[in-house]
């Protein structure tokens, strides 16, 4: 369950917030789409909720049940049927937490988890059932778990949306970051830049791009239509900063499962000076199997991709299997 404001090295006030759908009934009433169009629309999807910016919904397509930005976000019956294979830690979260707060999958690499808070509720958010509450105020145990390690050159910074907090709090967890020496990397994993980018001010540029650790932004992307021009605009700027600015993408039924579409979004981002990293085969959470697309056709939908794109905007089809040391590729 996603908690705003609830995580590390925060209080209440240290969570910012956009003007944002909650009901799906404002929603479906400001994209112009009749109830009656969505026959398996859920209209009181409990604790994992509605939350959409404005300024998502305004590159919806109006009138239109199937718009793929719609389907993201929208909630559905299917969240509730149990199907087996999915579960509500997919990737073993749980079992890489060294404390709470602190993941440690990958070699060289410690994920932190800042903050319950997103700017958006994604159907199919991997972290949805994540224990958020837990995390309580660890900030000090986190920084010794990873001080202690040597091994450790590179943090990420993921949630919820490390973007949520504050320019303050930011400042505070990555001025302690930058004090342990065998760091070397900062990466940030936010889907912030392309629904809200209006939360990408000057302060948090400096913040981001004016300390000791090289700035690695990983924005999150699924459709061309995200990628608004104001979105691009700040994009571009914020790539004039030294920053590396990737991509990941989630593989979804019904909103990128196809080569046009991907092939554009690749197009698109290059276009907003930022390299398509990942496309992520879904990940096995409840509550998201409508969402799933067959392995076969994700095959053939990067190779539809390689046939079309020059090797740098095609993006690695991967899958993440729980205790794997790596993310693993399909071909």
């Amino acid at each position: 369950m996603v908690t705003q404001g609830q995580g590390l090295c925060q209080k209440p006030q240290g969570i910012i917030r956009a003007a944002t759908f909650t009901r799906v009934a404002d929603l479906l009433n400001f994209v112009g789409v009749a109830y009656e169009h969505i026959p398996d629309l859920d209209e009181a999807p409990g604790t994992f909720g509605l939350k959409v910016p404005r300024a998502f919904a305004e590159r919806m397509r109006r009138a239109d049940p199937d718009d793929p930005l719609l389907r993201q976000v929208l909630p559905r019956r299917a969240e509730h049927q149990s199907i087996a294979g999915y579960s509500e830690d997919p990737v073993a979260d749980r079992s890489a937490e060294r404390v709470p707060g602190l993941l440690v999958k990958y070699a060289g690499r410690a994920l932190v988890v800042t903050t319950g808070a997103c700017a958006i509720h994604c159907r199919y958010c991997f972290r949805r059932h994540f224990q958020y509450p837990s995390l309580g105020t660890h900030l000090e145990a986190i920084l010794a778990a990873i001080a202690a390690d040597q091994s450790l050159n590179e943090v990420i910074l993921s949630g919820g949306d490390p973007l949520m907090l504050s320019d303050d709090r930011l400042a505070e967890l990555i001025g302690r970051l930058s004090q342990i020496r065998q760091l070397k990397r900062l990466r940030i994993h936010s889907r912030v830049p392309v629904v809200w980018p209006e939360r990408l001010n000057n302060r948090l540029a400096q913040i981001l791009s004016g300390g000791r650790l090289t700035g690695i932004l990983v924005i999150h992307a699924n459709h061309p239509h995200e990628l608004s021009e104001t979105v691009c605009a700040t994009l571009r700027d914020w790539r004039t900063l030294g920053l590396t600015l990737l991509n990941q993408s989630v593989l979804l039924k019904g909103v990128n499962d196809q080569i046009a579409t991907l092939a554009e979004l690749s197009e698109r981002l290059f276009a907003c000076g930022v390299l398509p990293y990942y496309l992520h085969a879904l990940d096995r959470v409840a509550g998201s199997a409508h969402f799933a697309v067959e392995d076969t056709q994700a095959q053939s939908l990067i190779a539809g991709l390689r046939a079309r794109l020059p090797g740098y905007l095609v993006p690695r089809l991967v899958r993440e299997h729980p205790r794997a040391p790596a993310k693993q590729p399909f071909i």
